[in-house]
């Protein structure tokens, strides 16, 4: 079954509590799941200030803003979409991830799949 991991970290990196996983640590996690032959996709995210949000109103006019949604205390940095048997691999998966670590988040969804 595929998930995907949202890996979100805090918007400001110097809140108490919460540093930054090193560049080596995602390099040694890519390899453990590409390994793991449990990977589908991922990327990482821009920095939170090149992001755009959209939203049509009840008679179908846009809006458009920079930036995501005000006030928000952590960010979308990435994910990834990995194939795994349940529930608990993908959160085995999950807990291994430097996004995990420091105050930062991995929420694990399942993929949506549907018919033709």
């Amino acid at each position: 079954m595929k998930y995907m991991m949202l890996i979100y970290t805090a918007a400001v990196p110097e809140a108490e509590g919460c540093t930054l996983p090193l560049f080596e640590d995602w390099m040694r996690y890519d390899q453990e799941v590409r390994d793991a032959g449990v990977l589908v996709g991922g990327h990482s995210l821009a920095d939170l200030t090149t992001a755009t949000t959209v939203r049509v109103g009840a008679a179908g006019e846009r809006t458009v803003t920079d930036g995501p949604f005000a006030e928000t205390r952590e960010v979308l940095g990435g994910y990834y979409v990995i194939d795994v048997p349940d529930l608990d691999a993908a959160i085995d998966w999950a807990a291994r991830c430097p996004g995990a670590l420091g105050g930062a988040s991995v929420e694990v969804r399942p993929v949506a799949e549907f018919e033709a």
